[in-house]
């Protein structure tokens, strides 16, 4: 059985690290609160065949990824950007699709202890919404994962 707890941790660590964004699971993250910042949410679990008790069953996780901007506290006034968030939805599609031109690897390798990543993919982008009451905007993506016991 694959647990999900180790393979959330994975995938918040890598958006972290090579987006340099804070990254919250399911909430604005705790180091940093303030705009921009990623929301990471785990959707539901889908497995294909036997029981979950099944040491070799595969798995496939879907992670939606909120891209949050919003005013810069600095600057009076100011409110999120549209741009902001297109940026930041490019940077995720890099980090979770990206691969290597010269060997078809994917650029980011997802390290998660006992559990191949066999795919990667775009699962939907409803895309950006703004909240004009507090100049917030966001921007959604879902990304699935397909993992096999190593």
């Amino acid at each position: 059985m694959i647990r999900r707890r180790p393979v959330t941790t994975a995938v918040a660590t890598l958006l972290a690290t090579v987006s340099g964004l804070p990254v919250g699971r399911g909430k604005a993250p705790d180091e940093n609160p303030d705009p921009p910042y990623y929301l990471l949410y785990a959707m539901p679990l889908e497995v294909s065949g036997a029981p979950l008790a099944d040491e070799n069953e595969d798995a496939s996780i879907v992670y939606q990824v909120t891209s949050v901007s919003g005013p810069d506290p600095a600057i009076a006034d100011s409110a999120g950007e549209l741009d902001q968030t297109e940026w930041m939805a490019d940077k995720a599609r890099e980090v979770f699709l990206a691969r290597d031109p010269a060997t078809g690897l994917w650029l980011h390798q997802l390290a998660i202890p006992g559990v191949k990543v066999m795919t990667r993919s775009l699962e939907t982008e409803p895309g950006g919404t703004n909240d004009p009451a507090d100049a917030i905007i966001t921007y959604v993506q879902r990304f699935r994962l397909g993992l096999t016991p190593a």
